[in-house]
């Protein structure tokens, strides 16, 4: 699962530089500055959950059983977050409307949300050692 995990963060790093990238000089002349900010707001959570989940996948301070649910989620909640504000941003670009799935994005969020929860638990599980 650790490899699984850190496999997933480097396609998601990388992918959050391409499109940062694509937004910064592909798209600048197509949509509005308000949507490239908006664009730029999804590389960014994307970049941040892409690190959170090397960190997850390196730690020994994780439960198994937390890396897999903090994973499932990052992935999904990042799918319907940043994936639903990138749709939203190029939204004139297209001929589908992701004003229609618009509702998604703070689900995404809360999907987010509950994945540090998550990983607070299981930290506030560790047993501090005394010595």
């Amino acid at each position: 699962m650790n490899k699984k995990i850190l496999i997933s963060a480097t396609i998601l790093g990388a992918l959050s530089v391409v499109l940062g990238a694509f937004a910064a000089h592909g798209l600048k002349e197509l949509i509005s500055e308000t949507a490239q900010k908006t664009f730029e707001t999804g590389v960014r959570y994307q970049m941040y959950h892409a690190i959170l989940l090397l960190f997850v996948g390196s730690s020994a301070y994780v439960s198994m059983r937390s890396k897999k649910v903090v994973f499932y989620l990052v992935l999904v909640g990042l799918l319907f977050f940043s994936g639903s504000i990138y749709g939203l941003a190029t939204n004139e670009l297209t001929s589908f409307n992701f004003k229609n799935i618009g509702f998604i994005t703070p689900v995404g969020g809360l999907l987010l949300i509950i994945s540090w929860i998550i990983l607070l638990i299981n930290f506030l599980k560790i047993k501090t050692d005394n010595s």
